[in-house]
């Protein structure tokens, strides 16, 4: 499509600045396109930027003459090589190209001169305003300490969060044929270096470490470096730290000092005329790609926008839309993998292989499946490795092995999440619950939850809930139970709970959290203080309330026993009454059982306690517990870790590590396995070493990612419950795929006759496609200079969308 010539200021003459100002001249050479960049054209910070090969594809289609150009200076490699603790494991099949930051932008200033694009460095950009009236379109490119995102910061709206890591980067003379991974243990802590080739005279080299680790190892000096100057001294201690890995090459600065990453992130990204891109925009740690190739991706996207819209802004709006969601994507894969390697220390015990998994598994991106594509070798180091440290004989999938919990056999490591229903009349679970809960035991996990079973009509949640404070309701449920044992060989654990001020609302389906129209009932919480707007104000808790709860929880778990449940497990989570005495948001009361965390514990735990000592000592229990609050003021991480040490010192078997629903104002941070960073935290600094288990649960949709979390040892067992909605034989069709029928997975016998794998699987589906991409690859490397080892493409399951113009 045609559009009107425009006048276009870039400020920031990076690679994304750039790189737009040459695709836009390309669309239209009447574009009048002036660059501003404050540094000069030869300043540059870092060595090697690194590209997927979803982003090359798009270069290629927009420019093919720079794509050539570009390929002539690739580096390429395949494998991964981990160093730690003495040993070193290579996974192949990943697919890398790099080249040097400094070559890529003499390429794009090129490319720029000879387009006639106007580029001013070492110049200041003028005034934005000014700027605004007089063109048609200003971008800000101007990085990750953007002028442009700062003038318009109340329009914008950014967060900058920064991180808890030290940077420094740096290059060698050594060319590696890999990506490196050097994990260093010394006296002060771990420290880390990512490395990996950008063309056939030299490397990348970052090097990295927690705060913590940097000053107690005397890096944290007061010294300022001007722009432009490196810490040489710091640089002279990191060649003689990484001297074996360096062996015996050197190591170069280029502006070269301690950085702390921050994650850039913005309400909006345009505003009338004005737009950013880049790292102005969005950033993403280095851990898993490149900044560089972000910003690549926004200017193709912002120029294909740009040329099929004729109005601005309606060009700006189809930009965000399109990229927004990409870029959300890859910043939750980078906060994932930056806080594992924040977090590298809480590894350093897992036995080699487990801890290379783990490793390569830390964002999410790359799961078990994708490893046994790439490195089928590998990946059965990684299934051996697990069943040697459960114990373990064969080589069923990690989710079918077996798991002992307290003294509770579960035939495999899946569960049914506790899922609301809303269906009970008075209390009494009806068919509804048999056909429910039954259908899901026959469906082949290994433990099968309840919804929140109420301990008295007050604690309910909706009138719909059910309970267990009658002997009807008792008898009603061990209907339940026994169904679930006679016709299956799953477990069936009973969640305990009260709603606290979260209750007398009306059914999921009518308004979720809003009180009911009539038939209201007082609601009680640690203080007075509304769930949310509109909600109603609860009763403080006193004493005679806590105590009379307290024996509605007993009474409730004596009848869960008598109605033959496996197990027990004691809801302290999503801001009902437990959870809402845990969480200083909802508990601001000012006695013994309020204030510090401490305190804030003092009921759930009495709870606990008394329940407890009723529920049969042969049977586990178990609490869920909101691992953060996802608001200002809550519990943190940090609680939870302590939070559930204090449950585990009171016997509890498991943690089931939840999160949220304590205030309306919370703002998760939703995303595929969301929640099992929680997980992992939980059982790496405390329950691993008292050998209690951890459920992970939220967004686990696939048995993929079953398996890579329990082969990472991120948690020892998995909750699911949506997906068990969509498919209440998720697990035996999980078997089915995997080819797996084994103890974990049996059939019931009316249904065998469906238990083979389809013809059309997902396997099936993904293989050929990968064959494909394996049988283009030739053609793509006939302008590479230097290709060590084999050369695969990266297989992504989450690819970035690069635009073709």
């Amino acid at each position: 499509m045609k559009t009107a010539a425009k006048r276009i200021a870039i400020v920031g003459g990076g690679p994304g600045g750039l790189y737009l100002a040459a695709l836009m001249k390309q669309l239209d050479p009447a574009h009048d396109i002036t660059v501003w960049e404050r540094d000069a054209a030869d300043v540059t910070f870092g060595f090697g930027v690194v590209f997927s090969d979803e982003t090359l594809g798009g270069i290629e289609n927009a420019d093919p003459e720079f794509a050539d150009a570009m390929a002539r200076r690739f580096a390429r490699w395949t494998d991964i090589d981990i160093h730690h603790r003495g040993e070193s494991h290579t996974v192949g099949g990943q697919g890398f190209a790099a080249m040097s930051r400094k070559e890529l932008l003499g390429l794009l200033q090129a490319r720029c001169r000879d387009l006639g694009v106007v580029v001013h460095f070492s110049t200041p950009a003028p005034d934005i305003v000014g700027l605004r009236a007089s063109h048609d379109l200003v971008v800000g490119a101007d990085g990750v300490n953007s002028l442009v995102r700062q003038s318009f910061s109340d329009v914008f709206r950014p967060t900058l969060d920064r991180r808890h890591n030290k940077y420094m980067w740096l290059g060698t003379d050594r060319v590696f044929e890999a990506f490196q991974f050097f994990i260093k243990d010394t006296e002060w802590g771990t420290v880390q270096v990512h490395g990996y080739p950008y063309s056939d005279s030299g490397s990348t080299f970052i090097v990295e470490m927690h705060e913590d680790v940097w000053r107690r190892a005397g890096f944290d000096t007061a010294q300022e470096f001007a722009p432009g100057v490196s810490d040489d001294r710091a640089v002279e201690r990191i060649r003689e730290l990484f001297a074996e890995e360096l062996a015996g090459h050197q190591v170069f600065a280029n502006n070269s000092k301690w950085l702390s990453f921050t994650t850039v992130r913005n309400e909006r990204w345009h505003h009338g005329n004005l737009v950013l891109v880049g790292d102005a925009a969005h950033t993403a740690h280095f851990s898993i790609g490149s900044g560089t190739k972000l910003a690549m991706e926004d200017s193709l996207a912002l120029a294909a926008c740009l040329h099929e819209h004729q109005d601005v802004e309606a060009a700006l709006t189809a930009y965000e839309a399109e990229r927004r969601p990409v870029v959300e994507s890859t910043q939750r894969a980078a906060q994932a993998s930056l806080e594992w390697f924040e977090n590298i220390g809480m590894y350093a015990h897992q036995e080699a292989t487990r801890f290379c998994f783990n490793l390569l598994t830390r964002s999410r991106r790359i799961t078990y499946d994708n490893l046994r594509t790439r490195d089928s070798d590998f990946a059965d180091r990684v299934d051996a490795a697990f069943a040697a440290s459960q114990g373990l004989p064969g080589t069923a999938p990690a989710m079918f092995q077996p798991f002992r919990l307290g003294r509770l056999e579960l035939k495999n490591r899946v569960i049914v999440s506790p899922m609301d229903m809303y269906s009970a009349v008075d209390g009494v679970p009806g068919d509804f619950h048999l056909v429910h809960l039954g259908s899901k035991a026959m469906g082949g996990a290994g433990l099968v939850m309840t919804e929140m079973v109420c301990v008295s009509p007050e604690g309910r949640i909706t009138p719909g809930c059910t309970g267990l404070w009658s002997d009807e309701q008792r008898d009603s449920w061990a209907r339940i139970v026994s169904f679930v044992h006679e016709r299956s060989t799953a477990r069936i654990g009973l969640q305990l709970g009260h709603s606290g001020r979260k209750g007398s609302t009306r059914l999921m389906w009518e308004g979720m959290d809003e009180p009911l129209p009539d038939g209201n009932w007082e609601v009680v919480g640690p203080s007075p203080l509304p769930y949310g707007p509109g909600s109603a104000v609860p009763r403080e808790a006193g004493r005679d309330d806590m105590d009379r709860i307290t024996a509605e929880f007993v009474a409730a778990a004596r009848r869960g026993a008598k109605a033959g449940f496996d197990l027990l497990e004691l809801h302290c989570a999503h801001g009902y009454l437990l959870s809402s005495f845990l969480s200083p948001i909802a508990n601001q009361r000012t006695d013994s059982y309020g204030g510090s965390l401490h305190n804030r514990l003092r009921y759930p735990l009495e709870v606990f306690d008394a329940v407890r000592a009723v529920w049969p000592a042969e049977r586990p229990m178990i609490v869920r517990i909101s691992a953060t609050d996802w608001a200002s003021g809550g519990n943190t991480e940090h609680d939870a870790v302590e939070i559930a040490r204090a449950f585990i010192a009171h016997g509890a078997d498991a943690i089931d590590v939840s999160s949220g629903q304590v205030t309306a104002d919370e703002r998760p941070a939703y995303g595929r396995s969301y929640q099992t960073p929680l997980a992992d935290r939980i059982r790496h600094e405390v329950a691993a070493a008292t050998g209690t288990a951890v459920i992970a649960v939220g967004a686990i949709a696939s048995y993929d990612d079953v398996n890579s979390i329990l082969l990472a040892g991120r948690a020892d067992l998995c909750a699911i419950g949506r997906t068990h909605l969509y498919d209440p034989h998720w697990t035996l069709h999980a078997a089915a795929e995997q080819e797996y029928r084994g103890a974990g997975a049996q059939w019931p016998v009316q249904y065998r006759a469906g238990s083979r794998k389809p013809p059309t699987s997902r396997t099936d589906a993904v293989r050929p496609r990968l064959s494909l991409l394996r049988a283009d690859l030739p053609d793509r490397n006939v302008h590479l200079r230097w290709t060590p080892r084999n050369q695969l493409p990266e297989f992504s399951e989450e690819p970035q969308i690069a635009r073709s113009i």
